[in-house]
């Protein structure tokens, strides 16, 4: 299993991770819930109803890591609005969607960010080989959401849009500045693939 998650018997998924791979995702992690932002304040009134009517933002997040998380529903890059009336509409509907949303987006990708930091944290070395990780199948779905969310954020740190982008990270040189970047990139597609993989039926 070293370097791909396999399934478990009964369900879940287990891959062995080295100290450094252990180290490089659980980083990786922390960033991401540093991006995404706090949870609801410790002091906010105990109202599970205030919780489930709280308004979030109504507009885009200006950093573009952030937008690529949580982008416009009712955007598409390729169509652009026939008139600045239909324009005005898509804005405005894009809006109102991410007010009522957006909090709930955050909450899940924050809870599956600290999920895997956890179950990094849980872990027992085996030696000096790292540990085997194993993730039951709640667990696999956080890990997953987590993996699409990095390599999200690290695709848009790289410019990456497409497919064909992908295939120029393979060419581009050893003293090119962004290789650890985009190692780390092909690395977790690598490892989310094989996590869809476990969780075929």
């Amino acid at each position: 299993m070293p370097g791909h998650f396999e399934p478990l018997p009964g369900g879940g998924a287990a891959v062995a991770l080295d100290d450094v791979e252990i180290s490089i995702i659980r980083s990786l992690a922390v960033q991401l819930l540093e991006l995404i932002g706090p949870g609801p304040a410790e002091d906010a009134p105990d109202d599970p109803l205030a919780e489930l009517f709280a308004e979030g933002p109504s507009e885009p997040p200006s950093d573009p890591v952030l937008r690529r998380l949580f982008p416009d529903a009712y955007s598409d890059p390729e169509q652009e609005p026939a008139t600045a009336r239909e324009a005005a509409e898509r804005t405005a509907r894009s809006a109102e969607f991410r007010r009522y949303t957006e909090n709930d987006l955050r909450a899940r990708k924050r809870d599956s960010a600290l999920a895997v930091i956890r179950s990094l944290d849980a872990l027992t070395p085996v030696g000096t080989e790292g540990a085997v990780l194993k993730l039951s199948p709640q667990e696999s779905q956080q890990w997953l959401g987590a993996l699409n969310d990095l390599r999200l954020a690290i695709g848009s740190r790289l410019d990456i849009t497409d497919e064909d982008d992908t295939d120029l990270l393979y060419r581009l040189p050893d003293e090119d500045p962004r290789k650890p970047m985009v190692m780390a990139y092909l690395w977790l597609g690598g490892l989310q693939e094989t996590l869809v993989s476990t969780l075929m039926p």
